[in-house]
């Protein structure tokens, strides 16, 4: 049996205010794994990814995901720059809860906060360190980061959230070559479905799949980067042998039917 769809967008109509129409009764269905999102600029991939986080509503059509969504966008807000790592990731109460426990309040409402999460913060220290973030404490506050380092500090927090589908608009434009090869690596250990819009060769040719928006419309290719550039050049090819097919029977002179040519006889 195929594994139910990730992502589902059905009929999506959306234009901006001033009436662009970027999609028409778009329909999409992204299967499970890593896809690859790619089309010329200006194509729709980044409007389409907003579309599926909810940042944007359609005129018309409906988007379903499977799970949690988590989403990366190619401008990040961190929030305010004297917000702690620990916030930004999202476990600071669970982190503080934890404290209090251990130093003597077994109040309710600090093992309600804490939950199943008992090791929030050494997971979260895992994962920043995984990401190349070893050492940035927990307690920094996000105005001291560097750009790139804010870029791994919002996919370490995606990660620590575990959602079903992850969406990330170009999330190696602002990282450096070492910072790029921690989010690779990320990348290829993630268990769950990406869609992921990017100009990264070395990303994309980590992808399941490719889908080429063009004209307001999605095409599917089986494998990465690579095989997709070698399928379209198959296509090319192909393409091109059709039209000097018909050109050169175009251009085949055609002399008066000979004895035997003219119409089917009848009888």
């Amino acid at each position: 049996m195929p594994a139910p769809p990730a992502v589902t967008c059905s009929g999506l109509t959306f234009a901006w205010p001033d009436g662009t129409a970027v999609f028409e009764d778009f329909s999409m269905v992204v299967s499970p794994g890593r896809t690859g999102l790619i089309g010329v600029n200006g194509s729709g991939k980044s409007t389409l990814l907003r579309l599926i986080a909810g940042e944007l509503t359609p005129a018309a059509g409906s988007v379903t995901v499977a799970g949690e969504l988590g989403y990366l966008p190619q401008n990040l807000a961190l929030g305010a720059p004297e917000t702690r790592v620990d916030e930004a990731l999202g476990i600071a109460r669970i982190v503080a809860a934890v404290r209090a426990i251990e130093a003597g309040d077994a109040s309710e409402e600090n093992f309600a906060r804490v939950g199943e999460d008992w090791d929030a913060e050494e997971r979260a220290r895992a994962t920043l360190d995984r990401l190349g973030l070893e050492q940035v404490p927990l307690d920094r506050r996000i105005g001291e980061l560097s750009g790139g380092e804010g870029v791994l500090l919002c996919l370490a927090a995606q990660f620590l959230r575990r959602p079903g589908v992850l969406l990330l608009d170009e999330p190696t434009n602002n990282l450096d070559l070492v910072a790029r090869h921690r989010l690779y690596d990320a990348v290829g250990s993630w268990r769950g479905t990406m869609l992921i819009v990017s100009h990264d060769r070395e990303l994309l040719d980590m992808i399941d799949q490719i889908g080429e928006l063009r004209a307001g419309q999605v095409r599917w290719y089986g494998g990465n980067l690579t095989a997709y550039e070698a399928a379209v050049a198959v296509e090319q090819e192909a393409a091109e042998r059709a039209v000097r097919a018909a050109e050169s029977d175009v251009q085949r002179p055609r002399g008066p039917p000979g004895r035997g040519q003219g119409a089917a006889s009848v009888g």
